[in-house]
Parts: C-alpha cells; structure tokens; sequence
C-alpha cells in the first residue's frame, strides 16, 4: 500500500488522537478528575497499539483499535451528557471524580476571559481557614468548552473507525492473495517431497541390487 492511501490516513489520524488525548488529559490532571484521566489512559495505549498494527501490518491491532472506537464514542457522548445536564446528569456532581473530592474541571477557574476572586469568610464560624473563590468574566461557559473537546474527540474517533475498517479489510485481502500463490509457505510443495522421493528410490536400488548380483553369478556357473 503507496502513501496516500487508508492507510498512510489511519497512521495520520492515530498520530492526531494521541496528540489531542494527551492534551486533554493534561487539563484534566490539573482538575482531578480521575474518571477522564483513566479513560484517557486506557485510550492512548489502545491507540499505540492500533497505530503499531498499522505500521507493521497487523490486523488484529487494528480491529482490537476499532472497537475501542466505539467505546471511546460512547464515553465522550456521557461526558456532553454530563457538563449539558441532560436525562438527571448534574455538571455539579462529584461523578468524574470517584467522590474523592469536590473538584471541577480546570476549565471552570481558568477559561478564556475568567478572572478568578478569592473572598475571605473568616466572619462565618467554622469557616475561618476557608475563602470563598468566585469566578466572574469568562468569555466562555467551561462546560461548553468540555462539550467541544469530546464532541473533536467523537468526530476523529468516528473517522478513524471508518478509516480502520478499510484498513483491515485491504490487509485480509493482500494476505488472502499472498497466502493463495504460496506466499506463506515455508517450503515449496516440491521440496517436502523431495526427500522421501530419493529416499524410497535409494531403498529400491539397494533392494535390486542385491537380486541382480545373485542373478550374475547364477548364470555364469
């Protein structure tokens, strides 16, 4: 397969992942958010490993890549769900974060435009150690900005899936025609049957070669 071609795309569309995914899961780290941090995980490593089967050939991979596809769809879609609120899914909720802490994404005290102000409450009793941190001007709802990082992660994921079918399909077919001429046979047909052909054509010869020297000698007396 030349360059330009599903597969050079695929190798092309692995690289983007990986580079979109690590960046995703820097931001992530920084708000705790340990629910993303592990699906990002497990995503980088399925995507080396679908672009290791691409490069050399290995459908398997591929096809194991391809289904995580779908999963890593399938993720992102509850992730919108989550920061949209959509069927009971509160944005507020403790959820991405294994209920470990009360963090929320980076993206809420340090998107575009916002201006982060910390108020003392050392008025309230209890609170005298805690302040207040609102967060005024942001250009940007970080829950929209969440919904844009998953919804640029559906839509190469959705490509890759398509892309990694063909893939895997072109590489069945080149294996099938290979394996149909004889490609992937070790040994010729001809060479296993040598042996036992000059074998059994030594063993006769030893076997006549006795009878015919007996025949000689009774004719000459």
């Amino acid at each position: 397969m030349g360059c330009c071609t599903g597969r050079c795309t695929l190798i092309f569309l692995c690289a983007l992942q990986l580079l979109a995914a690590l960046e995703r899961q820097v931001f992530d780290f920084l708000g705790y958010q340990w629910a993303p941090i592990l699906a990002n995980f497990l995503h980088i490593i399925i995507v080396i490993l679908g672009l290791f089967g691409t490069i050399q050939y290995r459908p398997r991979y591929i096809v194991v890549y391809a289904i995580w596809t779908a999963v890593w769809v399938t993720w992102n879609i509850f992730i919108i769900c989550f920061y949209l609120e959509v069927g009971g899914l509160s944005k507020e909720s403790e959820l991405l974060t294994f209920n470990i802490s009360r963090h929320q994404s980076w993206w809420s005290e340090n998107g575009p435009g916002c201006v982060r102000k910390e108020a003392s409450m050392s008025g309230i009793k209890g609170l005298d150690s805690h302040s207040y941190i609102s967060v005024i001007g942001c250009a940007l709802e970080y829950r929209y900005i969440e919904v844009m990082h998953s919804s640029f992660q559906i839509l190469i994921a959705l490509v890759g899936f398509v892309y990694a079918c063909y893939v895997v399909s072109v590489f069945t077919e080149e294996e099938d025609s290979f394996d149909f001429i004889g490609g992937f046979d070790p040994f010729p047909l001809y060479h296993v049957n040598e042996k036992p052909t000059n074998l059994l054509f030594k063993q006769t010869y030893l076997f006549i070669s006795p009878i015919g020297l007996s025949g000689m000698e009774g004719v000459n007396k």
